[in-house]
């Protein structure tokens, strides 16, 4: 009987002991909540740009909200790959042994889930608030598609950014805090940390997502490719940041969005040289000047291409994928060339609209970095197609007048008598339709080509002066042989209309592209 009057009261101290608990336990995790609470505070976007390397700061003339002017594009290889990045301070050193102690009670008294939940409810809600100061925002694939170009654009740049700073920054300062405050507990660190950033990274990711999913189009090709570039970049440091069976579906979405760049970039190049290959546009430059489509295409090749297309294929890390890429663009562009060429009803013309093009790439491969990837053989080779459309512009629009000018068919003995300047054999009345028609040749020849546009200085000065070598001799020999005996005879002016000094200055009002109606110079 009195067994079971002293097991009653030792249930009284027993229940005693488990309130007492309970209230040193609700202390206990009151005061862990408080501590992280206090000292949880949103990091400030100039807090965040001062541990960067100094060439991916951004540039001062921010307005001081955070969405200061981001340096463009993922190429920083050069220096993002080994340059000093300086982790902000998330929670100060000497409060983290306090935490660790309190967590380490915690979860001895068997209240992990109670330690989980608070610790991911404080510093979740904080790490999303600085990415929020910093820019990112949470938009949608109907968001993204709704955007102008240039805003979307300017996203993207910051996007890229913003990856960096999360992934470098904020997420490697929070596993640093994480892994100090549980250390010890392995799993449960990597649970924490898991928890703490996973609505943060796919805030993040939801972007690239809906950029990647979003309408292909031809501009995106290059900005995917910044996008792809970035997301392989950060790659290994979101293995290693990430680590631990907790953190699988974070792994996984990253390595997702990488391929799906990867993938999208891939069908929009495709997408983009079958455009170049097969447009049809109808706009037919009457000038023979250089096509819309041309300087489209050539504003498309990236001015920083040193690494954009990468791996895309193979993930292999030469430059030949991007090589190959801009050959494939290059060789579409001149297949749609050759095409819109034969619109022309005059072959000079042809010929001139195909050497201003080719020309045009030439040039603006030689100044850009496309240089390095098309390499100096399909430049020269690029520069011969060049000078074969001029030869052959040339022997197309003025053989012909060549030939008036010269004094085949002239004399009954195929030019014998001609020798020693003795002109005499030589009818006067085909000797004047010969001038007349030289003069009808010419007068044409001049009013469209004046029409006609070469719009590179150097190469319009080449021309004139190739036609000049040819037409100017040929010009002066004619009229010392043949000018005398027109200018003995009743009005000569009319059959001599032009002096080679006349013809010299005319040429030189070629390829100016006038319209029709302008008065000569």
């Amino acid at each position: 009987m009195g067994y079971n009057k002293s097991f009653k009261s030792s249930d009284g101290v027993l229940n005693h002991a488990n309130s007492l608990l309970v209230k040193a336990q609700s202390k206990l995790e009151d005061e862990f909540k408080q501590l992280l609470a206090s000292y949880s505070k949103a990091v400030e976007p100039d807090r965040l740009f001062d541990g960067l390397p100094n060439s991916l700061r951004p540039s001062a003339d921010g307005d001081g909200s955070g969405k200061s002017p981001m340096p463009h594009g993922g190429h920083h290889h050069d220096d993002s790959e080994t340059a000093a990045y300086t982790l902000p301070v998330l929670i100060p050193s000497r409060v983290l042994p306090l935490l660790h102690d309190l967590a380490q009670q915690m979860v001895q008294a068997g209240h992990k889930q109670l330690l989980l939940q608070n610790y991911k409810e404080t510093r979740s809600f904080v790490l999303e608030e600085s990415l929020r100061k910093l820019g990112v925002e949470k938009l949608s694939k109907e968001d993204v598609q709704r955007m102008q170009w240039e805003v979307l654009e300017a996203k993207i740049g910051n996007w890229i950014h913003f990856m960096r700073i999360a992934v470098k920054l904020l997420f490697a300062g929070e596993r640093q805090v994480c892994d100090q405050i549980f250390q010890g507990f392995d799993s449960l660190s990597d649970q924490c940390f898991a928890e703490v950033t996973v609505s943060s990274v796919s805030m993040l990711l939801s972007f690239g997502d809906a950029i990647a999913r979003s309408k292909r189009s031809p501009e995106k090709l290059f900005v995917l490719l910044d996008m792809y570039e970035i997301t392989r970049e950060l790659h290994t440091e979101i293995e290693t940041i990430f680590k631990g069976k907790a953190c699988v579906e974070i792994r996984d979405s990253a390595m997702g969005l990488t391929k799906r760049l990867a993938q999208t970039a891939q069908e929009t190049f495709g997408d983009f040289e079958e455009a170049v290959e097969k447009d049809a546009t109808k706009t037919a430059v009457l000038d023979g000047t250089v096509h819309p489509l041309t300087s489209y295409v050539i504003n498309y090749l990236p001015s920083d291409v040193e690494a954009t297309f990468l791996g895309i294929w193979k993930w292999d890390d030469s430059n030949s994928q991007l090589a190959s890429v801009t050959m494939r663009i290059m060789q579409a562009l001149q297949n749609n060339l050759e095409g819109k060429s034969k619109q022309y009803r005059d072959p000079a013309l042809t010929h001139l609209f195909l050497m201003n093009n080719i020309h045009y790439m030439v040039r603006s491969v030689r100044r850009s970095e496309a240089k390095d990837l098309l390499g100096d053989d399909w430049v020269q080779r690029h520069r011969r197609i060049v000078q074969q459309h001029a030869n052959l512009y040339k022997r197309t629009a003025w053989t012909k007048i060549l030939q008036t000018s010269s004094a085949q068919g002239l004399t009954s003995s195929g030019g014998g008598s001609l020798e020693g300047g003795n002109s005499s054999g030589v009818s006067k009345g085909l000797l004047k339709e010969r001038f007349k028609m030289f003069n009808m040749q010419f007068d044409e020849l001049h009013q469209r080509q004046s029409q006609w546009t070469v719009p590179d200085t150097e190469l319009r000065e080449s021309l004139r002066l190739a036609v000049a070598e040819v037409l100017l001799p040929a010009y002066r020999s004619f009229l010392k042989r043949f000018g005398p005996l027109v200018e003995n005879g009743k009005n000569p002016q009319k059959y001599i209309k032009y002096t080679a000094e006349d013809l010299e200055r005319l040429l030189s009002e070629l390829f100016e592209g006038k319209s029709m109606n302008e008065p000569r110079r």
